[in-house]
């Protein structure tokens, strides 16, 4: 018994070995494994009604843009604006890259040229022209505008007007970080 009696504690030991040194928590993460960072807007909440104003009903500019949590690693921001309620397909409303690494925010009205901010490249989106278009959902409920921020281990070697896909084709195996902010609008 008294052989026994050793072995039965051993457990109770490495159980309270654990607990003295509990493992500290991992950066939050979606479920893609990629740990997050936070976007946010002063415009709007997450989940909440996108202003008219950044909308095709009224003037249709960009909204501002925060985001904080990229590792000093960071080369280069990627931004994606779509609507993944569009009748068909996914609807790009906005593709931006290689936004400097020391850049954390976009103003609000983000010129609708090839490069910004000194040397951001602005890609084409489902309007089929470079830079943001707002939401124009067709009557009914309110679609979800999904903004993805990207910290990027690189700068991509992409052109002006590149696509979502080819933009999402470059950035694969070199994100380091991303977060997301919804805004929702309906007609």
């Amino acid at each position: 018994m008294s052989r026994i009696l050793p072995l039965l504690s051993l457990p109770g030991l490495l159980l309270c070995g654990c607990a003295a040194n509990p493992p500290t928590s991992p950066p939050a993460e979606d479920n893609s494994g990629v740990p997050s960072m936070q976007l946010t807007s002063p415009a709007f909440a997450n989940d909440g009604v996108l202003p008219k104003k950044f909308t095709a009903d009224g003037p249709n500019v960009s909204p501002p843009l925060e985001w904080s949590g990229a590792p000093a690693t960071t080369k280069s921001f990627a931004l994606i604006c779509d609507d993944p309620d569009a009748p068909r397909e996914t609807w790009v409303h906005w593709v931006l890259f290689n936004i400097p690494a020391n850049v954390h925010d976009l103003p609000e009205g983000v010129p609708q040229e090839k490069v910004v901010l000194g040397s951001a490249k602005q890609g084409t989106n489902s309007f089929r022209e470079i830079g943001y278009n707002g939401p124009s959902p067709p009557k009914g409920p309110p679609h979800r505008y999904v903004f993805k921020i990207y910290a990027l281990e690189v700068l991509l070697d992409l052109k002006e007007r590149a696509t979502m896909g080819q933009l999402e084709a470059a950035m694969m195996g070199h994100i380091l970080t991303k977060g997301k902010l919804t805004g929702k609008y309906g007609r």
